[in-house]
């Protein structure tokens, strides 16, 4: 297992992990909740028909091509000019204590939405929230900086943003591209017979878990949250896939069930063929499993056949991650293939192998 001591790339030796309940996209709102709360903000579908794509809320089928009905990763509006424009937002609590690396990472974690719907970031603006009696304000520049830092490798503008006194430390972006309309990734365009690909390992929730509850620092999980999926994405299109999401709060499983839901399909996962962080493993064994985790796990189970997993494995493909890799329907050099799209089977969109 790859950690090292306290963090040191903050001006002083503060925890900014301790001053949230959660941290990272493992805090997100549990996804039945959550769709709980927007279902009735879209409109009815027809008797015996389902919703447009691009008659979700607020649009028409001219303009919105991308919206609120099968929960993608960020919202796609044509502008009539042989373009669309993609507009996402994605902020959370600390994940790590290093300041400078949660600014990295949440910054890599926004840009992502982008990358998977195929588009390519041009703007992002900061969204800060400070405890600004308890935490100093340097530490805030020092997120500001490690979000630069990242946008700038992406070729992303930073065009200032908005900020507030929260009680918690709370930070992310809110990022337009653009994408070109007829080269879309969507989670709602996967096919049977196409095969699974995972761009990053999983188990980042995991140690990040553990780095909450001991202080011990895990750099590979650092580094893999902070690295920009602008390659894969690029790598998807080339390869022409047309179905794509990224692995955040809602873990590998969770994802996947809204892919293979949306799509009409059923997802069968090679649980041996999924790349697993260093460290994870031995740490989940060892208790460091999160909230958002089992609550992935307990949302996605009535739609699971599990097969032979044990729970230790479910409770790995469900774990909640922060800034992932992408989930492509189809093969991706480089990239382990971890499963394939089947045809539906009635009342089951995932099932472990």
């Amino acid at each position: 297992m790859k950690s090292v001591g306290p963090a040191t790339g903050s001006a002083a030796p503060v925890r900014l992990t301790s001053y949230a309940r959660g941290g990272g996209c493992a805090c997100k709102i549990p996804p039945g909740e959550l769709e709980a709360m927007v279902a009735g903000l879209l409109p009815p579908p027809s008797p015996g028909q389902a919703l447009d794509p691009g008659q979700a809320l607020g649009g028409d089928e001219d303009g919105l091509l991308v919206g609120l009905d099968d929960g993608d990763d960020a919202a796609v509006v044509r502008t009539g000019d042989g373009t669309a424009v993609v507009s996402t937002a994605d902020f959370f609590t600390p994940v790590v204590d290093d300041a400078r690396d949660w600014g990295r990472i949440a910054a890599a974690n926004a840009l992502s939405d982008v990358y998977a719907m195929g588009g390519r970031p041009l703007v992002g603006l900061n969204l800060l929230g400070w405890p600004r009696d308890v935490l100093p304000a340097e530490l805030a520049g020092e997120v500001l900086a490690g979000a630069l830092d990242v946008a700038r490798a992406a070729g992303c503008l930073v065009g200032g943003g908005h900020s507030i006194d929260s009680p918690e430390p709370l930070y992310g972006m809110a990022v337009t591209g653009l994408v070109d309309p007829d080269r879309l990734l969507r989670n709602d365009a996967g096919r049977p017979g196409v095969p699974l690909t995972l761009t990053k390992p999983l188990g980042v929730g995991i140690l990040n878990n553990r780095h909450k509850r001991t202080g011990e620092v895990f750099a590979h999980a650092v580094a893999v949250m902070a690295a920009l999926n602008d390659k894969a994405s690029a790598a998807a299109l080339e390869a022409g896939a047309v179905c794509a999401t990224d692995v955040t709060g809602f873990g590998l499983l969770g994802h996947l069930h809204k892919l293979a839901r949306a799509s009409g399909v059923t997802a069968v996962v090679d649980a041996a063929a999924v790349p697993v962080l260093d460290g994870a493993r031995e740490s989940l064994r060892a208790g460091y499993v999160s909230g958002g985790t089992r609550r992935n796990l307990d949302w996605v189970r009535p739609h699971l056949d599990a097969g032979r997993a044990g729970e230790d494995r479910l409770r790995l493909l469900a774990d909640a991650q922060t800034s992932g890799g992408l989930l492509v329907a189809g093969e991706i050099p480089g990239h382990p293939v971890i499963g394939e799209l089947v045809p539906a089977v009635a009342g089951t969109t995932l099932m472990i192998r």
